[in-house]
């Protein structure tokens, strides 16, 4: 048996689910405070005997595993969880072997294992709702780096007439500023969900999506692009998000996986909603082997 923690700002997942990654049983809960969020989990997990307990968090966090605040949320503006050891403190109830990473990175590796991936060694998750964020997979291994990929505040070129402020805290216009589905609520005066298919929105949407996708290509050649969240729910999104993609490439890239196949390239979590969960799942798989 193996524990599965999907940490978010808005809720958690906590799940027990087995090598195959199939979920046996599971729990969700807002995201209060530290004391009462983590004290749910324990309660969760104190009589399931797991083996091993995979995590993946919103962040910032902390992966350096020689640092002194290994397994911190770090600089988080979700109030109460600055610096907060969220591994550190299921680490005194649970004496098992644990793995900690990005919520996105779980994602992927739940992806590469079980899903729309499954037998590659490089892919992206992305997910576009309240935030954006990616993880990737490069050569078969989650990437870190100094910190770990932050790939949804990247800077972009604005559409066409866009004269939108942005809503990102920290850079205003930044990918997540101006695509995230807060960003869209506020352009719009309503959420996405309340806006009709042909609605000028998912254009725009599509071409940040896809300006994004192209610096992800150029930088990391992924052999899959994943992405999930609320926002992509709109399913007319991933048509328009092809063609931006191919234009913005301009044919400098050449594969068939960015032509005539690039509806299979770019797409939708084969693992849907449960990507997260079944990341972390993942994640416990390969801490079990550590």
């Amino acid at each position: 048996m193996l524990g599965a923690i999907e940490a978010g700002g808005t809720k958690f997942v906590c799940a027990v689910g087995n090598e195959d990654g199939e979920i046996l049983e599971r729990i969700q809960f807002p995201t209060t405070t530290p004391e009462e969020t983590i004290k749910k989990v324990v309660d969760f997990f104190k009589d399931k005997n797991i083996e091993a307990l995979g995590i993946g968090s919103f962040g910032p966090v902390d992966l350096n595993e020689q640092s002194s605040t290994y397994g911190y949320i770090t600089s988080t503006p979700k109030k109460g969880w600055t610096n907060y050891n969220i591994l550190g403190e299921l680490k005194k109830h649970f004496n098992i072997p644990m793995r900690f990473d990005t919520d996105v990175n779980a994602a992927a590796l739940g992806e590469a294992t079980w899903g729309a991936a499954k037998g590659l060694k490089s892919c992206i998750y992305m997910t576009v709702g309240t935030g954006i964020g990616a993880g990737a997979l490069v050569e078969g291994e989650l990437l870190h780096g100094l910190l770990h990929p932050e790939m949804g505040h990247i800077m972009l070129k604005r559409y066409p007439e866009d004269d939108f402020e942005g809503v990102c805290p920290y850079h205003k216009d930044c990918f997540e500023g101006m695509a995230s589905g807060p960003a869209i609520e506020k352009r719009w005066g309503v959420k996405g969900s309340e806006l009709t298919s042909d609605h000028q929105a998912w254009d725009m949407e599509a071409y940040y999506i896809a300006q994004a996708l192209v610096n992800f290509v150029l930088i990391l050649s992924p052999e899959k692009i994943i992405i999930g969240g609320g926002v992509m729910k709109q399913k007319q999104l991933f048509p328009l998000i092809h063609k931006y993609l191919k234009e913005f490439l301009n044919g400098y890239v050449v594969h068939n996986n960015l032509d005539e196949n690039i509806d299979e390239y770019v797409v939708y979590p084969a693992l849907g909603d449960n990507a997260g969960i079944c990341g972390a799942l993942a994640l416990a798989r390969t801490a079990k082997n550590i």
